[in-house]
């Protein structure tokens, strides 16, 4: 298994990325590569660039786990997880996230559940710079509502009485 994680202020080249996962390999049916770029608004209002802030060793290690649940739930043959932080300009990458499989379901939804994870409980902080100054951004309703089809379900109660 080939598991690479990576948080770097620098932009990253994800075909290479994807090479360094899949090159040499046959056993590999399907890849499913990601990549977030950041938009030139937020909300409907230009933006002039993002910060990203981690706290550096919990993120990867955040990272890292939920990385093992991915390969826990589906039978991936490699994972490549690369954020950036730092200031990212309108039209600069911010992360990429690439899953291996034998085939394209298993890529697919193991891709899915990173990102929806990335966006929605990975410890990253993000600042947006508008015209009129800077704001922390607030997580949205929808980004947790679609992570939420990824959680395990709860064993039903008994009742006490029975």
């Amino acid at each position: 298994m080939n598991t690479t994680i990576r948080l770097q202020r620098e932009p990253f080249d994800a075909a290479l990325e994807a090479r360094k996962l899949t090159g040499g390999r046959t056993d590999i049916g399907a890849v499913v590569t990601f990549t977030g770029v950041c938009r030139a608004d937020e909300g409907g209002e230009p933006i002039a660039a993002l910060t990203l802030e981690h706290y550096p060793g919990m993120a990867e290690a955040e990272i890292a786990r939920h990385v093992e649940k991915a390969i826990a739930r589906w039978p991936l043959l490699g994972v490549t997880v690369i954020h950036r932080f730092g200031r990212i300009a309108p039209g600069e990458d911010i992360v990429l996230v690439i899953t291996a499989s034998s085939h394209r379901q298993a890529a697919f939804a193991a891709a899915e559940f990173l990102m929806d994870y990335l966006k929605t409980r990975a410890p990253f902080w993000k600042q947006v710079e508008k015209r009129g100054g800077k704001s922390w951004v607030e997580a949205k309703a929808s980004d947790d509502s679609a992570a939420e089809r990824w959680s395990e379900p709860k064993p039903a109660r008994r009742d006490a009485a029975q």
